[in-house]
């Protein structure tokens, strides 16, 4: 018999993991969220180079 932080332990890393395994299902059915590729405050950096 194991002792019961060790069960506790077990029991929060497998739920960790399901809704990990959730949550990536979620973002993957959603797709690439829109963002800016050229962002305006990113120009004068590129151009001191």
């Amino acid at each position: 018999m194991v002792s019961l932080t060790q069960q506790t332990s077990r029991i929060r890393r497998r739920k960790q993991t399901t809704n990990g395994k959730v949550n990536k299902r979620v973002r993957r059915a959603n797709g690439t969220p829109v963002f800016p590729v050229h962002l305006e405050a990113a120009a004068p950096v590129a151009e001191a180079k």
